[in-house]
């Protein structure tokens, strides 16, 4: 089956590049999939349209899917990342000689993109409670990178007040870039304030096996 791939904005090939390169190989019916976590504005408008548009110019079928969600495998990637990060820790503490920090002392922070559609951001939300009931974490709190609230450093100035000995931020992200580097950085500034508090950076989701688009 050929397969291309396409941007909406800020990298090349774009969106109507890859679709070109599909047509021009004799292609006449696309499945276009969403490689986005949820459907916010880009997965239910801007991509639609562009798709309508190359549809109506070109009389390419075009058959558009679902996004990622919520889906037990996307939970299952998620704890993945998760288990590593504190797994790295305990090893850690027991190479120190140090007691291991309970699950019920840890604190879990899932930070998200963050959009004006605020179904995206309640699915987010679900993701936490997901996460935090599956691992048995003391907490759960959701933070987002911009566009809403609450944002990541003062959301983590706020939980820290809660008196857990760990905290794990964990960027719920497909890929890396600034906006990753910036959750690390606001991190670490909370961490440096709080010595008395363990800060955990868990990686953005990456390149599992358990994530199927």
């Amino acid at each position: 089956m050929p397969v291309e791939y396409g941007y909406l904005e800020f990298a090349r090939p774009i969106l109507r590049d890859g679709l070109e390169a599909l047509r021009c190989r004799g292609v006449r019916h696309v499945l276009a999939i969403p490689a986005m976590l949820f459907a916010a504005g880009h997965a239910k408008n801007d991509i639609p349209s562009v798709l309508n548009t190359y549809a109506a110019e070109t009389g390419l079928r075009i058959d558009y899917g679902r996004e990622l969600g919520v889906d037990r495998k996307m939970i299952q990637a998620a704890g993945a990342r998760i288990r590593t990060t504190l797994d790295r820790a305990d090893r850690d503490d027991r190479s120190a000689g140090r007691k291991a920090v309970a699950l019920h002392d840890t604190l879990l922070v899932v930070v998200g993109r963050g959009s004006s559609d605020p179904d995206a951001n309640s699915n987010v939300a679900k993701v936490t409670r997901m996460l935090v009931e599956g691992f048995g974490f003391g907490w759960g709190e959701t933070l987002y990178s911009g566009v809403t609230f609450p944002l990541v450093e003062p959301g983590l100035r706020s939980v820290v007040k809660l008196g857990y000995r760990r905290i794990v931020v964990f960027p719920y992200f497909l890929f890396s870039g600034v906006l990753v580097s910036r959750i690390v950085q606001h991190s670490q500034l909370v961490a440096a304030d709080h010595p008395e508090v363990e800060f955990l950076n868990a990686s953005y989701l990456g390149d599992l096996s358990l994530i199927h688009i």
